[in-house]
């Protein structure tokens, strides 16, 4: 071990979560002890602060949470940096993903994930059909408990309220690029950004603002510079991360960009916990 991080960057789908979107027991054990050596430990993901503790089994402690792609910078549970998507984009994205009978979840800044009562049937047609071959198991499996458990509060009205960003699905990699063009076409009107981890979807945020930007507010809070920051990710939507740390590692099942850009690459995927091989061999912490 030549590098020695002063903190360290996790990813969750694709990379902490396994296929069933789960953290095993050993890969937390394996991040307490990395903590105990003294070392930051930071979630880095597109989910929300209560979708990660939805998807851990136990207690699991952290230095900071990045979360909805670098919208939003947790420590000890307060916000220490916090952006916004403008009205007008959302209002624009919605009605777009709707005449295109695009899967869309609006994510406020605080509360549960919205859409449109209007848009119900088509959504729950789409993730009631059978899950195409292409389509990761992972991202079917959030759709499905989106849907069927009571995740999305069916609206009538856009509340005023903060938003973060719009997660937008298709199973139909064709539809989702065709769409895709539809929102450049959009920021020639309106300023935001996109950012993609599969390609059956997109996600639309502030401009500006990625992961590597959430990431930067909290190693700022803790004097820590970007090359002594390791980070392990999977998906085109952790580039910036990767590209803004010192020692960037990709999992094994990573994208082929992702791959391109690190140093090291995961022996085992996500779905082998590959995060908790990967960190007791470079630690030294085989005897879990």
């Amino acid at each position: 071990m030549s590098f020695i991080p002063k903190a360290l960057c996790l990813d969750m789908d694709g990379t902490l979560l396994n296929n069933h979107n789960k953290i095993t027991e050993r890969t937390l054990d394996i991040i307490e002890e990395i903590r105990n050596k003294g070392i930051k430990v930071f979630i880095v993901t597109g989910r929300s602060l209560e979708e990660i503790y939805d998807a851990v089994p136990g207690e699991i402690k952290l230095d900071g949470v990045v979360t909805a792609n670098g919208m939003i910078t947790h420590v000890n549970g307060k916000r220490v940096l916090e952006h916004e998507l403008s009205r007008s984009v959302v209002a624009k994205v919605i009605e777009s993903a709707s005449a295109h009978h695009i899967y869309y979840e609006v994510h406020p800044n605080d509360g549960r994930r919205l859409a449109f009562e209007q848009d119900k049937a088509y959504m729950t047609e789409m993730i009631d059909s059978k899950k195409p071959e292409e389509v990761g198991i992972n991202e079917w499996i959030d759709r499905e408990t989106a849907i069927h458990e009571n995740d999305i509060e069916w609206i009538t009205e856009l509340p005023s309220q903060k938003y973060s960003k719009i997660y937008c699905f298709s199973p139909s990699h064709e539809t989702m690029k065709h769409w895709i063009r539809e929102l450049e076409a959009m920021k020639k009107e309106e300023d935001f950004t996109t950012s993609s981890s599969s390609y059956h979807n997109v996600e639309v945020m502030v401009a500006g603002v990625n992961k590597a930007t959430g990431i930067k507010a909290l190693l700022d809070l803790y004097d820590i510079k970007s090359d002594e920051t390791m980070a392990i990710g999977d998906s085109n939507n952790d580039l910036p991360m990767m590209r803004f740390v010192g020692y960037p590692v990709a999992m094994k099942n990573g994208t082929d960009q992702m791959k391109e850009i690190v140093k090291e690459i995961t022996s085992y995927s996500n779905d082998e916990e590959g995060v908790y091989h990967y960190l007791a061999e470079y630690f030294s912490l085989k005897g879990n």
